[in-house]
């Protein structure tokens, strides 16, 4: 499901958990994806429910803000606007 968000949109966890058929395991999501490091799963393309960028293990939250800015998606205050780049 994470390697499907293209560039440029973002997922919530809450939309991963729904699309893997588990619709309350939205913690379980973040959970696998926060012990991925395979740079093949955009896991910085998931972010909050509420369009803050949450946390990244790979160099925390403003790491995963700037790899989106690169990617197109506007960031601000840490929080992405969702209506323009959700998926």
């Amino acid at each position: 499901m994470v390697r499907g968000i293209p560039r440029g949109r973002v997922a919530t966890y809450s939309q991963i958990a729904r699309a893997i058929g588990r619709p309350r395991a939205q913690r379980a999501a973040a959970l696998v994806l926060s012990k991925n490091f395979d740079p093949k799963i955009p896991c910085h393309r998931v972010i909050r429910f509420d369009g803050r960028v949450g946390g990244y293990n790979r160099g925390g939250p403003a790491k995963k803000a700037q790899l989106l800015r690169r990617e197109g998606v506007g960031v601000r205050n840490n929080r992405v606007d969702l209506k323009r780049c959700l998926f």
